[in-house]
């Protein structure tokens, strides 16, 4: 009899305390991104007008090397006012760079504003994509296995990224 109520108890035990359980779930997010044509377009637009700035910075470069190496071999016959003045120049032309250079790839710079123009709406429609689902299905998290780097093993049971990208129409 004591041995009956005590599994009893412990069934009534286990039943209240997976009532209580939290529900999780996984996304893959890049496994979802590279399912999203527009990411993958998004992404080849910035890959390629990255290219195109940074081969206006080295033909930049490459110029101010040529004003340093004729500086070099002229250095004998210069003055020293001609001399200040092609120094100046060669300043000049490596702040230009520079300025440039922050211009394009710095932390407000146009590559920065032009990936966030571009990926910005796709991440807010996964975003609302992955909150219907958890809402609709109970769940307290939802962690993304691809930058969680403590996850070390997640049941593919619990991957919704499937979920979200019907939810998304992909």
């Amino acid at each position: 009899m004591k041995r009956r109520l005590f599994l009893v108890g412990l069934l009534l035990a286990l039943t209240i305390g997976t009532s209580y359980a939290q529900k999780y779930a996984f996304i893959d997010m890049e496994y979802i991104l590279g399912k999203i044509p527009a990411y993958e377009e998004g992404n080849k637009q910035l890959e390629t007008l990255s290219k195109q700035w940074q081969e206006e910075l080295d033909q930049a470069g490459r110029e101010v090397e040529a004003m340093y190496k004729k500086y070099q071999a002229d250095l004998v016959f210069l003055a020293g006012e001609e001399k200040t003045k092609r120094e100046n120049e060669i300043v000049a032309k490596e702040n230009e760079i520079n300025t440039l250079r922050n211009k394009y790839f710095g932390q407000q710079g146009e590559l920065f504003k032009r990936r966030e123009a571009i990926m910005k709406p796709i991440q807010d429609s996964i975003y609302n994509a992955v909150k219907e689902i958890a809402t609709a299905n109970s769940y307290q998290a939802v962690v993304d296995r691809a930058s969680a780097t403590s996850v070390i093993f997640a049941s593919p049971e619990i991957d919704i990224s499937d979920q979200v990208l019907a939810r998304l129409g992909y």
